[in-house]
């Protein structure tokens, strides 16, 4: 009898813990989460052509070469006729011209943790953004800076990309990681706007 009520408490337990709301007031329902934003009702774009500000930085140990580090924002705006919800990161690779033509161009982004993900509903013709980071060194070894035609994009949940025109320096070295980009967050971006936690 004591082992069953054990067990009893530990489900019950188990189940308040799985049911304990996110961070920051925010939840997951499973409404937000079934009215997922499909690519084909989004439009993806790069925020007031892609302008941005440099900002000073370092890649590697002390005595490394200088980096550029500029931001730019990624949109996304529902151009469907219904409410639909975006939550998490996009993922985002540069490329020379078109996937056939061109291919990739180093690394694709990695995830920046500074902003804690939260689900963002969009209304129809509402905005949201990510913030997309491109670090360049000035002299990278084996690294030839060349210039992103495309942005592909693939949002969460969904397979199928978005290509985005764009024109940014990368570094073409295969593996290399010139991208960072964070969470998607609501409202419009702002170009030149670092959002900090």
């Amino acid at each position: 009898m004591a082992a069953m009520a054990a067990f009893f408490g530990t489900a019950v337990l188990a189940i308040a813990l799985s049911r304990a709301p996110a961070d920051n007031g925010v939840s997951l329902s499973s409404e937000i989460s079934g009215q997922v934003c499909s690519t084909s009702g989004l439009e993806a774009w790069l925020g007031l052509g892609g302008a941005g500000v440099a900002t000073p930085g370092q890649v590697g140990p002390p005595g490394a070469y200088p980096a550029r580090e500029t931001y730019y924002t990624l949109e996304f705006t529902n151009v469907s006729n219904r409410a639909c919800s975006l939550y998490g990161y996009p993922e985002v690779s540069a490329y020379r011209d078109s996937p056939v033509a061109g291919g990739p161009i180093g690394g694709a982004a990695i995830r920046d943790t500074s902003i804690r993900p939260k689900p963002v509903m969009l209304e129809p013709g509402a905005t949201a953004h990510s913030v997309l980071r491109v670090t360049a060194a000035a002299a990278p070894a084996g690294c030839a800076e060349v210039t992103a035609a495309e942005l592909r994009i693939t949002l969460p949940r969904q397979a199928r990309p978005s290509f985005v025109p764009a024109h940014i320096p990368v570094c073409s070295q295969r593996g290399h990681v010139s991208l960072s980009v964070q969470a998607i967050q609501a409202r419009p971006g702002i170009p030149g706007h670092i959002v900090t936690p």
